[in-house]
């Protein structure tokens, strides 16, 4: 059995597609996607309705983004968040024109049945952002931790690889997972199209938003799978390349 992390959509449903035809997906792999579906490219809705068609065949986990809790909010009825709305909230919602009350309300059900973190057999994290506490995710204080830090990738990023795992300076909160996999933060900030790697936490949010490609990785092999990249996909758009 495969397992597969998938990095952050954000709308380019034909990106995902194209990742997934890659991988052949089979009915005995197992998907984790690290969040953030929506905002970005026009096929938000799209692609939540392509991921809740497919969980019912394909065994899927679907973290939490903060892209989704904004969205979220907003088919709970709240007002539009102005942040979310400069970020690719604006392209969401108007890509949910012809979808039904009825789809809207499955929708939301889907967003708020989503976990902000899961731990496989394997003992590897998978999460949309990071978490802060040395005690590991279940100590976490703050729930929006998860989708919002940047501090796990920062510190995993400066770090000196001759440093063991048993060391006195080796920071506590890496030390309870075999490997952690996260989005949030493209790798195209570092000039990498393809995921990164810095100690035992991978980064596999490859700027799919964007100018970058969406990335799939077999997280027992390491074989990564990309899309083209998402301006490519959708000429006639800008994404989140405001």
């Amino acid at each position: 059995m495969r397992v597969l992390a998938i990095g952050d959509i954000h709308g380019g449903l034909k990106a995902l597609i194209q990742v997934l035809n890659k991988i052949e997906v089979k009915e005995e792999d197992t998907l984790i996607f690290v969040g953030d579906y929506v905002d970005g490219w026009s096929e938000s809705a799209q692609v939540i309705q392509f991921l809740m068609e497919l969980s019912e065949n394909i065994n899927c986990v679907f973290i939490k983004g903060n892209h989704d809790v904004w969205c979220e909010e907003w088919l709970r009825g709240a007002d539009v968040n102005p942040t979310w709305y400069m970020h690719g909230g604006k392209e969401t919602i108007e890509s949910y024109e012809g979808f039904s009350k009825v789809d809207k309300k499955q929708h939301l059900e889907f967003f708020k049945n989503m976990p902000l973190y899961f731990v496989d057999d394997e003992n590897r994290l998978f999460l949309h952002a990071g978490f802060t506490s040395m005690h590991g995710v279940t100590k976490e204080v703050f729930e929006t931790t998860f989708y919002f830090d940047r501090t796990l990738w920062e510190m995993a990023l400066t770090m000196d690889k001759r440093i063991e795992k048993d060391s006195a300076i080796y920071p506590n909160r890496l030390k309870h997972y075999k490997e952690i996999y996260i989005g949030h933060t493209p790798t195209i900030n570092f000039n990498y199209d393809v995921p990164m790697q810095a100690i035992n936490v991978w980064n596999i949010d490859t700027g799919a938003a964007f100018t970058g490609k969406l990335s799939g990785v077999d997280v027992n092999t390491k074989e990564v799978f990309q899309s083209d990249n998402l301006p490519a996909l959708y000429p006639d758009e800008k994404g989140r390349n405001k």
